[in-house]
C-alpha cells in the first residue's frame, strides 16, 4: 500500500490507490484512515506542491483497453488506467466516454480509444461522475481533442467550470483545468446517442452532484444492466463543522437509501479496486466471458460504505464536540 501523504491526497483518493493486481482495500478501512487525517489542514500540506504522480503512480499506469461486456463492437470498453477508471461506450451515432482522468490525461483516454479501432474524434458526449480532480482533470483536454458535448449535473456544474474542489475552493493543489458545460442532466433524466439509452441518478454525498448512470448492455442474447456508479466513500470531506457542503450528511444518507435495493448485473466504479475488476479482468482473459457479471457486488459494497459514513459522521463529531469544548 502506498504511503499517504497527508489530507490533502486523501481528500480526492476516496480510496487507497493500488495496482490492480492487488486485492481492494475494504472502504471501511479506508474511510477510518481518512477520517484520522482529517485534523491535518490541506494547508500545511503545501498546497500546489503536492505530487499527485509520485504518491498516487496507479493513477497514471497504463493499461491495455479492454471491452468488459458487449457483442460485436458495441458495449463497454475500459480505457482508463490502474487506479482511475474511464469508460468508452460506441454506438451507431458517435460515441460516450464516462470522466476524463487526471489532469494531461486526455491524451492518454484518446490513444485507448484508438487502440481498440475506435476514433476519438467520433466521441459526441462527454460525462462526469463527479468533479473531483481524478476525474475531471483531463475533460478540457478531452473535450479539445473530440469536440464532444460536456453534459453534467447541475450539482457540479460550478466546479467543472471553476475548476476547484467544492468546499476548498482555495486550494491551488486540488484544480483542474475548468471545461465548459454544455448542458445540465436532471435525476432520472435519460440520454441517447444512436442506439445507446443512459440514465441518470444523483446520488449525491461524496460531491454535490455525484452521477450514476445505469444502460442496458446485451451479450451472448441477453440483456445486462449495468451501473456505472459515482461514489459514496466520505474521503476527507468535512461532514460538520463546518460541512464541506450545506447538507452533505442528508445527500449521504439519500444515496444509501436510493441505493440500497439496486442489483445491477454489471457495477462499475471510476476507482476500479472498489469493483475488484482486476480479478474480473483476469477471469475474462482466462475465457469467462461473463466475468464482469456479479450480482452481489454492489450491495455488498453500499453496506460497508454505509457503515464507514457512520463512523466517520461519529468521529468528526465528536472532534468538532472537543474543539468547541477547548
Amino acid at each position: 500500500m502506498h504511503r499517504i501523504a497527508g489530507s490533502v491526497a486523501l481528500l480526492l483518493a476516496g480510496c487507497v490507490p493500488m495496482a490492480q493486481e492487488q486485492a481492494p482495500v475494504p472502504p471501511e478501512t479506508v474511510a477510518t484512515a481518512v477520517a484520522d487525517s482529517i485534523s491535518s489542514p490541506v494547508k500545511d500540506e503545501n498546497p500546489g506542491q503536492f505530487d499527485w504522480r509520485q504518491n498516487f503512480p496507479g493513477w497514471y499506469a497504463a493499461v491495455t483497453p479492454y471491452r468488459i461486456i458487449g457483442s460485436g463492437r458495441t458495449g463497454i470498453y475500459y480505457v482508463g488506467t490502474e487506479g482511475l477508471g474511464i469508460y468508452f461506450i460506441p454506438t451507431s451515432a458517435g460515441h460516450i466516454l464516462i470522466d476524463g482522468g487526471m489532469p494531461g490525461e486526455g491524451q492518454y483516454v484518446a490513444d485507448a480509444i484508438r487502440k481498440l479501432g475506435f476514433d476519438p474524434k467520433d466521441v459526441k458526449i462527454l460525462l462526469n461522475s463527479h468533479a473531483h480532480l481524478d476525474h475531471s482533470g483531463g475533460l478540457a483536454e478531452l473535450k479539445a481533442l473530440t469536440g464532444a458535448q460536456m453534459i453534467a449535473s447541475e450539482g457540479d456544474r460550478s466546479a467543472l467550470e471553476g475548476g476547484f474542489y467544492l468546499g476548498s475552493e482555495e486550494d491551488s493543489s486540488m484544480k483542474a483545468p475548468p471545461v465548459k458545460v454544455d448542458r445540465t442532466i436532471a435525476d432520472g433524466e435519460t440520454l441517447t446517442l444512436g442506439d445507446v439509452t443512459l440514465t441518470a441518478h444523483i446520488t449525491p454525498g461524496h460531491s454535490r452532484g455525484c452521477t450514476s448512470w445505469t444502460m442496458p448492455v446485451e451479450q451472448g442474447g441477453k440483456t445486462y444492466q449495468a451501473l456505472f456508479f459515482c461514489s459514496a466513500t466520505v474521503a476527507a470531506n468535512r461532514l460538520i463543522g463546518p460541512p464541506q457542503y450545506e447538507g452533505i450528511v442528508d445527500d449521504y444518507r439519500k444515496t444509501f437509501a436510493v441505493t440500497r435495493d439496486w442489483k445491477p448485473d454489471v457495477f462499475l466504479t471510476n476507482h476500479p479496486e472498489f469493483a475488484g475488476m482486476a480479478a474480473k479482468r483476469e477471469k475474462q482473459k482466462a475465457g469467462d466471458p461473463l466475468a464482469f457479471v456479479d450480482h452481489t457486488g454492489f450491495p455488498a459494497m453500499m453496506v460497508k460504505l454505509e457503515q464507514a459514513f457512520e463512523a466517520a459522521l461519529q468521529k468528526q463529531t465528536l472532534k468538532h464536540n472537543a474543539i468547541m469544548e477547548q
